[in-house]
């Protein structure tokens, strides 16, 4: 008989594994007299993201909307500055996420399930996670994004097991609250003992 709560960890990327480095487009902002975040700010409004995260545009178009947003605002060479730093941020994987998804990887499937570009697979290369869980579910490779509902009938289905058997792991509350609503426990993620106290009793 099945004790544990969840036989399968599905978990969001950007915001729990991975995170940005964004102080490089951050100085280019100030010194074209933008204020912090302003580039982030076009880069994800919807018009400009939800193309990217369906996979319907690829890097280059991404960037170039993003130039068009800052237009008017900095000069032309600026625009086209900031959206290619901002596109080609450098990124860093947490590895006490990593190392606690390592262990649980060992003891029941693990989906990564992210609203990410077409390229994600090779910025996990770069990171050395290429083995970290057992399936992805990339949103522009499956046309869709959370918080819709087919994202996470996908993972469930990669996973192998009912919703009602998956923990969801998101920093993001509509995404947390997509997945309960489809019967999966779920966890808001703000910092590794989040994530620890989810997987505690798979890990003993």
């Amino acid at each position: 008989m099945t004790t544990r709560a969840f036989d399968a960890v599905l978990c969001d990327v950007d915001g729990v594994i991975r995170f940005f480095d964004g102080a490089g487009v951050a100085a280019l902002e100030r010194a074209a007299g933008l204020g912090e975040g302003s580039t982030a700010g076009v880069g994800f409004a919807p018009e400009n993201d939800r193309p990217l995260l369906l996979g319907r545009i690829g890097r280059a178009e991404w960037v170039e909307s993003i130039a068009r947003g800052l237009a008017g605002r900095v000069s032309e060479g600026q625009a086209r500055g900031l959206a290619e730093a901002f596109a080609n941020s450098p990124f860093w994987a947490d590895e006490v996420v990593v190392g606690m998804l390592r262990r649980v990887r060992e003891r029941c499937r693990v989906v990564l399930v992210t609203n990410a570009t077409a390229w994600l697979d090779e910025d996990l290369a770069r990171m050395g996670l290429t083995d970290l869980a057992h399936e992805v579910v990339n949103s522009s490779l499956v046309g869709s994004a959370k918080p819709e509902r087919r994202i996470y009938e996908i993972a469930a289905e990669r996973a192998g097991v009912a919703p009602e058997r998956c923990l969801f792991v998101d920093d993001r509350q509509e995404n947390v609250d997509a997945a309960v609503a489809l019967g999966m426990t779920g966890v808001l993620y703000r910092g590794p003992e989040d994530l620890w106290r989810a997987v505690a009793p798979v890990l003993g």
